[in-house]
């Protein structure tokens, strides 16, 4: 990968260690700038604007610990990975409690620190452009909570900028959870008719006669308990836009009464004889093959050429597992703010079980699952053990059954160690793989195999 003269700033005491962290750094395409004491870190922050800074932990004046502290106070936001001693791991944890991103020991592992600050520097990265492309968009398109750099997010990010300003009736098609209903308040929100309402209706959730009614109003005793007119959703939206969310659920008489308000912009009310004119624009969703209901004659096609003017195709959360470590990321902090919670951030190892899952339910799936395990967390960091079972590795559950009854805890290093091992499986025993999969060095991992046995 080419760097654009990335800025590292490496802070240690120690002249010949920082001078051989230097020279690899630079012959890997970084620009250096350097501090020879953590009491020295914020004059060269003054004088300099750098993407990362590299800290040792153990320094004479002021220790990598507290120049972080310092850092924080001043609202620095770099991004930190200290250097420690293998025997002083407990330090690194600390320094991360306090916002360091991660730890490298001695003796460092050249290939392995490489890889870390590419990674941090790709991760602040995504997030710099992340806030760059809504700044540029801002005025035009607001994205609200819907999160996705990965290229099929973007591609539905385009469409959406496109067509919102329109009245073009839009269906979005996609799996259970994977977020249709905010597409669809995005449309509205960004369109002319922002300041109108914005009417739901989930067509799955109710009887085919309750839908008539929610949907074209009722006149008074048009049936049994109508005891007055009430009004239906096409004439609470009009002037906005209606949603009708999986209306692949609904029945061929009523697609019949839909499409007729889609053509001629015309409804009555059940029991009712008087026309009604609506102005309202449609997005439709659903997670059922509406081709193939078309061919099975379950679904009208006059209906669905009339809805899919614009199809939007949301992807599966498993196709954009990219996105995963910022989805993670917001229902963290929106829970921690829910729940009245100080929780930091995730263990590395939680972040690869995440992004290793399946996620056969999606972003809501994910978004049950955060929740869930910042009520459980009683740490600073999210941690494997507040996963659900089915998202550990089987080898892993069982540590974990044997430290429960067994009154034990699992340590970090029961953690790493069934975490590599479920890595290995998913790639056939593929080390180089498995090592790309994991973020480190391949020699890294293969140290970390004599060292647990495998």
């Amino acid at each position: 990968m080419k760097h654009l003269k990335r800025k590292i700033l490496i802070v240690d005491d120690d002249a010949a260690h920082r001078t051989m962290l230097k020279v690899n750094l630079v012959q890997g395409g970084y620009e250096i700038v350097e501090a020879d004491d953590g009491d020295q870190v914020l004059p060269v922050l003054l004088e300099n604007s750098v993407d990362l800074i590299l800290m040792d932990l153990k320094m004479e004046r002021m220790d990598g610990i507290e120049a972080i502290r310092l850092l924080r106070t001043e609202y620095r936001v770099e991004p930190i990975i200290v250097i420690t001693a293998f025997s002083s791991v407990e330090s690194a944890v600390e320094a991360m409690k306090h916002g360091a991103i991660d730890y490298i020991t001695k003796p460092v592992d050249i290939e392995a620190l490489k890889l870390k600050v590419e990674k941090a520097l790709d991760v602040e990265g995504l997030r710099e452009e992340n806030r760059e492309l809504r700044k540029r968009l801002g005025e035009k398109f607001d994205f609200g909570n819907i999160i996705g750099r990965s290229p099929a997010m973007q591609k539905v990010f385009e469409t959406l900028a496109l067509v919102a300003p329109s009245d073009a009736t839009v269906l979005i098609n996609g799996e259970s959870g994977t977020g249709k209903e905010l597409i669809a308040g995005a449309l509205h929100h960004n369109s002319k008719r922002k300041d109108g309402p914005f009417i739901k209706v989930n067509c799955a959730a109710l009887h085919e006669n309750l839908l008539e009614s929610e949907l074209f109003g009722h006149e008074k005793g048009a049936f049994t308990g109508a005891d007055s007119r009430r009004p239906g959703r096409f004439e609470l939206a009009d002037g906005g836009t209606l949603f009708l969310d999986e209306i692949g659920d609904m029945s061929l008489p009523t697609q019949a009464k839909i499409l007729r308000v889609l053509q001629e912009g015309e409804l009555e009310r059940l029991g009712g004889n008087q026309t009604l004119r609506v102005n309202v624009r449609m997005v439709a969703a659903t997670h059922r093959d509406l081709n193939k209901m078309v061919e099975e004659e379950s679904f009208r096609q006059d209906l669905f050429f009339r809805l899919s003017v614009v199809p939007v195709e949301l992807p599966p959360l498993r196709e954009r597992t990219e996105d995963i470590p910022a989805l993670a990321d917001f229902f963290l902090h929106h829970y921690c703010t829910k729940n009245k919670k100080d929780i930091k951030g995730f263990h590395p190892q939680t972040l690869v079980l995440l992004v290793r899952y399946s996620w056969p339910g999606n972003v809501r799936e994910l978004e049950n699952t955060i929740e869930r395990a910042v009520i459980l967390c009683l740490g600073e960091q999210i941690t494997p053990r507040e996963l659900p079972p089915q998202m550990l590795p089987k080898d892993f559950q069982q540590v974990a059954v044997s430290s429960s009854s067994s009154g034990g805890g699992l340590t970090l290093k029961d953690m790493e160690k069934e975490t590599i091992r479920a890595t290995l499986e998913r790639t056939g025993g593929n080390k180089s793989r498995a090592a790309k999969l994991l973020g480190i060095a391949r020699q890294t991992l293969l140290n970390k195999l004599k060292e647990y046995e495998l």
